[in-house]
């Protein structure tokens, strides 16, 4: 045990019998007392404090959720996630085939069972304490279950949404795409926003579901997409506000890049932006792309 501390003052300074009272002022009686007790702890005490007090300051690296992680972009935007130094967990609905297709020996990812048509609840306990921000990658498979859009696109992302709020996560990444206002911005007649809404009406599911994740309160960057290419990018990113593209493409691996990269700036924060590319585009920071667009 470590001597008491006195602490002691030429001005005043008179010690009474065992209670070892100061007839100071009570402002340095205080602080006295207060120096004698942390005089008294012992050193392995003292040390757990420090150390409790570093863990708290450094904190549990946090992860980042991806729903659809399988999929073609969601894949994409898990090794950029990884590749950024980011941990990273992965929502699949069939965990032997995101064994072969993620990096499983990575030991920043985690694999867990996550289906976004099996309601809010069990989502919540997918995503866990320990993300921080969700990605939604997901998309159905073209069928002949024309309600699929609704069940993935549309329900699916809302209970995603919803699970965000049983876990207290507020930020959420929506990969959507281009025309799905088509109806709004007079494309009707638009070959990409027929062929697109032949399936069960797929891009009028993902507009309702952005209106959801808007009034919602969580912090959000929906992303717009134009036609999805699986080779690698051949020009710079144009981004534009919502309702402005009707046509054009862009890389999977530039639409997960965009997604990474909004996690990171603030200026992506509460916006739709819709993205391609273009060989002539003059390459932007993400920081002047995301803040050339205006919040609605």
């Amino acid at each position: 045990m470590a001597a008491p501390l006195i602490v002691r003052n030429p001005t005043f300074h008179t010690l009474q019998g065992q209670n070892k009272h100061f007839t100071a002022s009570s402002s340095f009686k205080a602080k006295s007392l207060s120096l004698r007790n942390f005089a008294k702890m012992e050193g392995s005490e003292i040390t757990e404090q420090v150390a409790e007090k570093a863990g708290e300051d450094l904190g549990v690296k946090k992860k980042i959720f991806v729903a659809g992680a399988t999929g073609s972009t969601g894949k994409r935007i898990v090794e950029q996630l990884l590749a950024k130094g980011f941990a990273v967990k992965a929502g699949v609905r069939d965990l032997d085939k995101a064994r072969t297709t993620l990096s499983s020996a990575n030991p920043s990812l985690q694999i867990v069972k996550a289906d976004v048509t099996e309601g809010s609840d069990k989502l919540a306990e997918a995503i866990g304490n320990d993300s921080e921000a969700v990605v939604c990658a997901t998309g159905f498979r073209p069928g002949w279950d024309l309600l699929a859009p609704w069940k993935v696109d549309n329900f699916g992302t809302v209970n995603l949404v919803e699970a965000c709020r049983k876990r207290n996560v507020n930020r959420f990444i929506l990969i959507s795409s281009i025309l799905v206002n088509g109806a709004a911005m007079g494309q009707l007649l638009n070959p990409a926003y027929i062929f697109l809404n032949v399936f069960g009406l797929t891009l009028v599911a993902k507009l309702q579901a952005e209106n959801y994740i808007r009034k919602s309160g969580i912090n959000y960057t929906i992303i717009r997409p134009g036609g999805l290419r699986n080779d690698p990018p051949t020009g710079n990113v144009v981004m534009e506000p919502e309702d402005t593209l009707y046509e054009g493409t862009i890389s999977r691996d530039q639409v997960a890049e965009v997604a990474v990269e909004a996690l990171a700036f603030p200026e992506a924060s509460y916006k739709v932006v819709e993205i391609v590319s273009r060989p002539d585009a003059p390459k932007r920071s993400y920081h002047d792309l995301f803040g050339s667009i205006r919040q609605r």
